[in-house]
C-alpha cells in the first residue's frame, strides 16, 4: 500500500477520534460556549484540510500559494498530525493502567496521573521539536568498506563520494548546505554522485543546490540522477541543464565510463523508478551493463536493488528514504515510515555477488525533523571481497 494512503487513513482515523473526544467535552459547556467551541472546532478542521494538501505537491502545482508559505503551513499541520497521532496512542494504551490506579485514589493521587498522561500526550511534540531544531542539520560523515568480488586491482581503495536527497528548501539554508559540502570536499573523494532530490517542491532553488554540488572536486567528477521531487517540481528538465553547466551530468538511461589504470567504471544512472510500478523497474536497464567494467547503477528509489543484481550491475547507489528520517529501535528493530514500501531503507545490502548501499542523505521532506535517522555525507571505499 503506499505510505501516502496509510498516513492518510491513520491521519483521518485519529483526528476523527480526537474530535469525538473533544466533542464530548463541548457538549458539557454551557450553550452560548457551545456554540463557539463548535465553530472553533469546525474552522480547525478546514484549517487541517488546507494545511495538509500544502503538504502535496501535486496540489501546489495546481494553485497559486508561495512556495515558502505553503512548506511552513505543510509542516506545521504535519508535525501537529504525527504528534497528535503519537499522544492519542500513548493516551489510549495508558488508559487499562489509568483505570486500575484511579480505583480508590485519593485526588493527590488522580492530579499526579492527570499530569503524567498529559506529559505523555506531550512529548511527542518535544521531541518534534527536538529533532527539528538540534538534530535536523547535525550531519554524520559515514565511510563505508564495500567488498566487491573481483574488483580489479586498479579499483581497490577507490573512494566514492555519495550524497543524496538535499531538499534545499524553506527548511534547508543554502548556507546550511554549504556547511554540508564544505566536509564533504575535504574527502577527497576519486568520484562522486548526488542520486536525486535536489529540492522539493516549486520554487525551491534548484540553481543554489546545483552551484553547490559543482563546489564538490572529485578527481573524475560528479554524476548524477533524478528524483522524484524533480518530478513533483516539473524540475526535470531544468535539472538536467542546470548540471550539464556546473559539469555535473544528469543520467537519466545513459552511461559514463571512467578509466583507472587498466580498470573500466561504468556509472550508469536511470530517471526515478515509482514504487507503484514495480513491474516496469529497470526496464532496458541491462543495456547499460558494461561488459568487463565494475558497473555502478545511481537509482533514487533504492527497491530496484533485487532487479539491478540480476541484470548485472555490481553496486547500487540510492536514496530516497532519508534512512526513514523518523527511526525508533524497539528490541533491536528498527521502526519508521520507510519500511511501509522497501526493505532497503539504510546502510549496506548484498544479493549475491552485488552490493547497494542507501543513504540517508542530507534533507527532510514532510516534517523538518531528523530523529534517530541523521543526515548522511557517505564516503564508500571500495575493497576486493
Amino acid at each position: 500500500m503506499n505510505l501516502d494512503l496509510v498516513l492518510f487513513i491513520i491521519f483521518t482515523f485519529v483526528q476523527g477520534r480526537l474530535a469525538v473526544i473533544v466533542w464530548r467535552r463541548i457538549r458539557a459547556l454551557e450553550r452560548s460556549w457551545r456554540a463557539v467551541a463548535g465553530t472553533g472546532m469546525g474552522l480547525f478542521g478546514v484549517l487541517l484540510v488546507v494545511g495538509y494538501s500544502c503538504t502535496s505537491a501535486a496540489v501546489m502545482g495546481k494553485v497559486h500559494i508561495p512556495a515558502k508559505m505553503a512548506a511552513v503551513v505543510g509542516a506545521i499541520t504535519y508535525c501537529y498530525l504525527l504528534s497528535s497521532a503519537a499522544g492519542l496512542i500513548f493516551y489510549t494504551a495508558l488508559g487499562p493502567v489509568r483505570k486500575h490506579m484511579n480505583a480508590g485514589a485519593d485526588p493527590a493521587r488522580r492530579r499526579v496521573l492527570k499530569l503524567a498522561g498529559g506529559a505523555a500526550m506531550a512529548s511527542p511534540f518535544a521531541v518534534l521539536a527536538y529533532g527539528a531544531l538540534l538534530k535536523r542539520t547535525q550531519f554524520e560523515i559515514k565511510e563505508v568498506d564495500i567488498a566487491l568480488p573481483g574488483l580489479a586491482a586498479d579499483l581497490e581503495g577507490l573512494r566514492l563520494l555519495h550524497l543524496s536527497d538535499i531538499h534545499l528548501s524553506a527548511f534547508l539554508s543554502e548556507r546550511e548546505l554549504a556547511r554540508m559540502i564544505d566536509a564533504a570536499c575535504e574527502l577527497r573523494p576519486h568520484v562522486a554522485f548526488a542520486t536525486g532530490d535536489f529540492i522539493s517542491t516549486f520554487g525551491d532553488p534548484l540553481a543554489a543546490c546545483i552551484r553547490q554540488l559543482a563546489r564538490v572536486k572529485a578527481d573524475a567528477g560528479m554524476f548524477g540522477c533524478l528524483g522524484n521531487h524533480e518530478h513533483y517540481a516539473d524540475a526535470t528538465r531544468s535539472a538536467v541543464e542546470l548540471g550539464a553547466r556546473a559539469g555535473i551530468p544528469i543520467l537519466s538511461n545513459q552511461t559514463r565510463q571512467l578509466r583507472f589504470g587498466s580498470a573500466v567504471l561504468n556509472l550508469a544512472g536511470v530517471d526515478y523508478q515509482p514504487i507503484f510500478r514495480k513491474r516496469d523497474y529497470l526496464l532496458g536497464a541491462e543495456r547499460l551493463v558494461y561488459p568487463g567494467a565494475l558497473n555502478i547503477l545511481l537509482s533514487h528509489n533504492p527497491d530496484v536493488f533485487p532487479v539491478a543484481a540480476r541484470q548485472g550491475y555490481d553496486l547500487v547507489l540510492a536514496g530516497h528514504t532519508h534512512g526513514g528520517q523518523v527511526n525508533v529501535e524497539i528490541l533491536n528493530q528498527a521502526i519508521n515510515p520507510a519500511r511501509f514500501f522497501t526493505p532497503y531503507v539504510s546502510g549496506l545490502y548484498r544479493a549475491g555477488r552485488a552490493a547497494a548501499y542507501v543513504t540517508r542523505g542530507i534533507g527532510t521532506i514532510g516534517i523538518p525533523a531528523r530523529i534517530g535517522a541523521p543526515p548522511e555525507i557517505s564516503l564508500l571505499h571500495l575493497r576486493k571481497a
